[in-house]
């Protein structure tokens, strides 16, 4: 079965209505192209795109293409080549020979996307930190303080008018 752009349907596909209006079998599309939704778009449906390409460049290329980058998984069987694969992909997740288990399953691993895919992360310290209000407390050591009243300000508005001169004559702001 060849379905809208020329990608064959593998397997699945099939709607299953009794289990509601949204529910279809998983799906393996092959002889996808650049140029369909399923190989720039987030499916989020259990859909399996399969795009061939020539080298490790293409494979980078064409995930990077995407305006989206949740999740890659590379299958290799050289542990070396697809790690060094994995340092050019943009995308929040990158799995070895595994789905999505490896990192969607640790709790210590920040998971979120890249581009246009999910918004912060969750796990990990960077997960802990999107619920945490930051702040700057500065302290005055006593070395140069600036005035603080009427009194300190009278006792150097002396010094700093011919320093605002001098720095205005010189042209620093």
């Amino acid at each position: 079965m060849t379905v809208g752009k020329g990608a064959t349907l593998l397997t699945g596909g099939v709607a299953r209505p009794e289990l509601g209006p949204f529910f279809y079998e998983p799906a393996v599309l092959a002889n996808v192209t650049q140029d369909m939704d399923c190989a720039t778009e987030e499916t989020f449906g259990p859909v399996v795109a399969i795009h061939i390409v020539d080298t490790e460049e293409d494979a980078a290329a064409a995930v990077n293409a995407s305006e989206y980058g949740l999740n890659a998984s590379i299958f290799s069987g050289s542990r070396r080549r697809a790690r060094r694969l994995a340092d050019t992909l943009d995308t929040g997740s990158v799995n070895i020979n595994e789905g999505h288990r490896g990192s969607f399953s640790s709790i210590d691993a920040p998971m979120g996307g890249m581009k246009r895919s999910g918004l912060g992360r969750r796990n990990g310290r960077e997960g802990i930190l999107r619920f945490v209000d930051s702040r700057t407390v500065g302290e005055a050591t006593g070395l140069m303080t600036l005035p603080r009243t009427g009194k300190e300000f009278a006792a150097v508005i002396g010094l700093m008018v011919p320093l605002l001169v001098a720095l205005k004559t010189i042209r620093r702001r």
